[in-house]
């Protein structure tokens, strides 16, 4: 704690007071004494002014420690009350002020407890009537929140500063396969996140373009206008990008836009399959148009009556082979064809018995009657719902035309993580070349044809089809195997978001972000994107051989805790560990073993933390761990860094301890996972946002001012 010179007035006062009753009562003696007996009571005190000293020094500590003892009840104690107070003040669920000190300190402490509670009443009054009111339109966040977690297309939401303000599940994939370096992903970072800027994506020229062409739009009258680009990605992947604006409701037409909303699609495998498909469409049309020349040439002169056997000979001949190879063209056209065509299926989720219920009604239109029984209704497929109903109404057209067989029965079971489709009609005496004729010749049906066959079918989705007789049933049949939708399959969600994500992606509160010429310093603290961080390492001393083994970090957006966005990274230091560090963090050898290499891990860190205020807990520390591997990571980390440590010291000077536990407990927060680095990034960044509204009550609203405080405090005095 710091010193305060009040409490040291207080300890040294006694001793210059007791100092200066001596002198003034030796003064006023000595007065009244004559110059012989002035003499001779200096000698009997000559000898003896040791002990006079000793008691003097005696008398002036006892009295200083009660003085200051006194001091630090009586006149310290309204500060630290007043200290506490504000913490009060900043954060409902503060602790209550402890009743300690003097009796009018305890009296006093109890008073703003009692008036603490009936705030808090009061508040949650207030809280319960605002739940009310707006629980309509937490409805429909809620309703929005699902809508954009289960659609099929990607979807970005940004506000005019790029900054992003809404994504779904679909995005971040989409976009986490497009990044260009995977080291980028280390630590679980994300390539988007809730206030990034979706500019680290895509071209700001583009966009820009894009908005004015909207906004010239809107003025001619388009009640729904929009924009579409393609653009490249770094990883030379191609998107497609259509862009509508958000506007305020009733807005008009020459009125600013509040955002725009971005519809994502990677077209690269489109484009590729479009040029292989214009490619083969060329080689035949050239490729075609000369045969045909050169057989057309070889029949004009054979009409030729003057023509020798020999030349007729040759003629036929060139003929021949190049309609050979005009048919091996086709040939080979087809082929490309229908194998483009078996990848272009799209496998959807099914509920088994939508599906049996589909292919009866197709079967039934074809004249033949079906009954369904044993279906398990619990059953999900990943099928080609078309293709397959397809295949068994052309399995059923040939029983009908060639046997008579007018009634089948569908069966669906799950065996072994595979459904079992089981398409049955009664004993017949069928050969089973017959059945495999059936199986590879194209699909034929009373209202369509296809090039593609029922192994085609079956091979797509991954299965398997036998034929089979069961004499003791009296029952023939064709079984298909066929794949079993997962938990969650369109979106694989589990792999994708960490815990209850949906809640967290997105953030209205951002659309009041708007653009700011003004220095990053004078921006006010709560509308800045932070990253919070911490770094686990093998010892204390940085600059003789310390390397940092972990990284964690948490990102802080519009004053809000997005605790998915993390980055957690674990680093091989290429040195040995200490006992004592390894009883304090738990990190061993083993977990580091195959991690990364510290430049990689923050080359990944930092564009993890770009466009942020870094925040760290005793930043000094982790600082020059960072700025030491500058040249050997290649990175610099030149963003403006707050420390919650010298924060606090500018909060409360009064406290004894300034530790981040001290910290949390003083603030409310609950301390979970100390000692690993995302657990105290976590905290930090909590304890962070309680002392938002703290430093907002001293006058501390910008960054600039947060900073410059800083500097001013003791603490900030700590080199490593």
């Amino acid at each position: 704690m710091k010193f305060d010179g009040r409490e040291l007035s207080a300890a040294l006062a006694p001793a210059a007071l007791l100092a200066l009753v001596l002198a003034a009562a030796a003064a006023l003696f000595a007065a009244t004494m004559s110059p012989a007996e002035r003499a001779m009571l200096w000698g009997l005190i000559e000898p003896r002014i040791a002990l006079v000293f000793m008691l003097w020094a005696v008398l002036s500590l006892a009295a200083g420690v009660a003085l200051r003892r006194a001091w630090v009840q009586f006149g310290a104690a309204p500060a630290k009350i007043a200290e506490a107070v504000q913490v009060v003040l900043a954060n409902d669920d503060a602790p209550r002020l402890p009743t300690s000190g003097s009796a009018g300190s305890r009296a006093l402490a109890a008073a703003v407890n009692a008036l603490v509670v009936q705030r808090n009443t009061l508040r949650q009054g207030i809280a319960s009537k605002v739940a009310e009111a707006s629980r309509e339109i937490e409805q429909e966040r809620n309703r929005l929140a699902a809508l954009m977690a289960e659609l099929a297309q990607s979807v970005v939401v940004c506000n005019l500063d790029g900054r992003i303000l809404l994504f779904n599940a679909r995005a971040r994939l989409l976009l986490r396969a497009l990044v260009d370096e995977p080291g980028k992903a280390l630590g679980g970072a994300e390539a988007i996140g809730l206030g990034r800027s979706i500019y680290a994506m895509l071209d700001r020229r583009l966009v820009a373009h894009a908005l004015e062409a909207v906004q010239q739009r809107l003025q001619r009258g388009v009640a729904h206008p929009s924009a579409q680009f393609v653009t490249g990605t770094p990883s030379g992947q191609l998107l497609r990008v259509q862009m509508a604006p958000v506007r305020a409701p009733q807005a008009a037409a020459d009125e600013p836009l509040n955002g725009f909303v971005l519809m994502l699609e990677n077209i690269t495998r489109d484009l590729t399959e479009d040029t292989a498909r214009d490619l083969l469409v060329h080689q035949l049309t050239e490729g075609q148009r000369g045969a045909l020349g050169t057989v057309q040439a070889a029949v004009e002169l054979l009409d030729d009556p003057a023509l020798d056997a020999p030349t007729r000979e040759r003629f036929l001949r060139v003929i021949r082979d190049e309609i050979a190879a005009m048919s091996r063209r086709l040939n080979e056209a087809a082929a490309q064809g229908l194998r483009e065509m078996k990848t272009r299926w799209p496998l959807e989720d099914m509920l088994g018995a939508d599906f049996v219920a589909a292919a009866a009604r197709r079967i039934e239109a074809q004249g033949a009657r079906v009954w369904a029984s044993d279906v398990d209704a619990q059953i999900w497929l990943k099928v080609d719902s078309y293709s397959l109903i397809q295949a068994l109404t052309h399995l059923t057209g040939r029983l009908a035309d060639e046997y008579g067989v007018q009634r089948v029965q569908l069966r669906l079971a799950g065996v072994d993580a595979r459904a079992q489709l089981d398409l049955v009609w009664p004993v017949q005496a069928i050969s089973t070349e017959t059945v495999t004729g059936w199986e590879t010749e194209a699909l034929t049906t009373a209202d369509s044809n296809s090039a593609l066959s029922v192994r085609d079918v079956v091979e797509r989705h991954g299965g398997a089809l036998w034929f089979e007789r069961d004499r003791a049933r009296q029952e023939v049949f064709f079984r298909f195997l066929l794949p079993l939708a997962g938990e969650a399959a369109p979106l694989q969600a589990a792999d994708v978001v960490r815990q209850d994500s949906r809640p967290e992606f997105y953030d209205f509160d951002l659309f009041a972000r708007s653009r700011e010429d003004q220095a990053l310093t004078d921006r006010a603290l709560a509308k800045l994107s932070y990253t919070v961080f911490d770094t686990e390492t093998t010892g204390l001393q940085p600059a003789q051989g310390d390397e940092i083994i972990q990284i964690g970090a948490t990102r802080v957006v519009a004053a809000k805790l997005r605790r998915q966005e993390c980055f957690d990274q674990l680093v091989d230091p290429q040195r040995a560990l200490s006992a004592a560090g390894m009883a304090i963090h738990g990190i061993t050898p083993e977990m580091l073993r195959g991690q990364p290499l510290i430049a990689s891990v923050l080359q990944a860190f930092h564009a993890f933390a770009q466009d942020t205020v870094l925040v760290a807990h005793n930043a000094a520390f982790d600082m020059r761990f960072l700025q030491l591997k500058e040249a050997e990571s290649g990175v610099c980390f030149a963003q403006p860094v707050l420390d919650t440590l010298l924060l606090s010291a500018v909060l409360h000077p009064q406290q004894d301890s300034h530790r981040l536990e001290a910290i949390a407990e003083r603030l409310g927060v609950t301390v979970l996972g100390r000692h690993t680095a995302l657990g105290d990034a976590l905290v930090t960044a909590e304890v962070f946002l309680k002392m938002l509204p703290l430093l907002h009550g001293m006058g501390i609203t910008t960054l600039g001012q947060a900073i410059e405080a800083s500097r001013k405090t003791y603490l900030a005095r700590l080199e490593y």
